[in-house]
């Protein structure tokens, strides 16, 4: 896949099968949206095309209501060339971007800079100016200037439509496993493992402290964890809180690895959420604590099994 942040940079291209969209968690919703433009552009012989923008156009047009992402740049990137997709296109999101009336977003960018033959999006799609752009708006001038325009109908499970605000209200509440079956894969953040509180330690189950990379963190608890650490894949047992217990006001996230004694400090990890197991308690001693946590490995090592 190449990756194109100047569009004046896409050219000698022949003209190609293109979707518009955020992608943020690139979800089983979006996956469906990038294997029929995969597979169209296949179909005809043609390049297959991703227009996104960075940052996300909230982050820009009303920051107080900007969601976190469910996935960093990075991320989404590595995800969308999973896909197949041949180009990615990485527009810079400005205000003046923004102020754009519709009709000159498309004259300018899909049809002069891309030279799109067709133009694929998802069942909610809206652009320009206060999101003004309708898809039958986006239809009439597909007529006009000679693209075709198609809709992909909204993916469900279970009767619930796929998006990222659903994924994210999920997380919110520690529903992972319902975030799990919608992403299409678990819900992971990753982060450095920085000093911590050495409470798990002095517990008998060290843990490595964890500095967030990612803006959505689950709901506080206890979780089954796989932690990625290299090329290794370990079991682990995460706690997303505050340490009640011992009255720390600092929200942390703490992971310990089962079976695991290396020195890691500085090192970068990946923790996938595989199942929460309960919220935070507050124990009456550090030995009630103990105890409890040999129980929550207990169930991890048979989760993860």
């Amino acid at each position: 896949m190449r990756i194109i942040t100047d569009i004046r940079k896409f050219k000698n291209i022949k003209p190609p099968i293109v979707t518009l969209g955020n992608f943020d968690g690139v979800h089983k919703g979006h996956q469906k949206v990038l294997k029929t433009v995969k597979d169209r552009a296949k179909r005809l012989r043609l390049p297959s095309a991703v227009y996104t923008f960075e940052p996300h156009p909230l982050k820009i047009v009303a920051p107080h209501k900007s969601p976190p992402l469910l996935t960093a740049l990075k991320e989404k990137m590595k995800l969308i060339k999973a896909s197949g997709i041949d180009y990615l296109i990485l527009a810079r999101f400005t205000k003046e971007f923004a102020s754009r009336h519709p009709g000159e977003f498309v004259e300018d960018v899909l049809l002069k800079q891309l030279k799109a033959k067709e133009v694929w999006v998802g069942h909610d799609y809206a652009f320009g100016k206060g999101r003004t752009g309708t898809i039958e708006y986006l239809k009439e001038l597909g007529k006009k200037f000679g693209f075709k325009v198609s809709v992909i109908p909204a993916c469900k499970k279970g009767g619930v439509i796929i998006s990222s605000s659903k994924i994210r209200e999920y997380i919110r509440h520690g529903k992972v496993k319902e975030a799990a079956v919608f992403l299409g894969r678990s819900y992971a953040v990753s982060g450095k493992v920085v000093k911590g509180r050495n409470i798990g330690k002095h517990l008998g189950f060290p843990t490595a402290n964890i500095e967030i990379h990612n803006e959505l963190i689950p709901k506080d608890g206890i979780y089954a964890v796989r932690v990625l650490l290299g090329n290794q894949i370990y079991k682990g047992a995460a706690n997303i809180g505050f340490a009640p217990t011992f009255h720390i006001k600092k929200r942390a996230v703490e992971v310990h690895i089962i079976n695991f004694k290396q020195n890691i400090y500085g090192k970068k990890l990946k923790i996938e959420f595989i199942q929460r197991l309960r919220g935070e308690k507050i124990f009456k001693s550090a030995d009630g604590l103990a105890i409890q946590i040999k129980r929550d490995v207990y169930k991890v090592k048979k989760i993860l099994k």
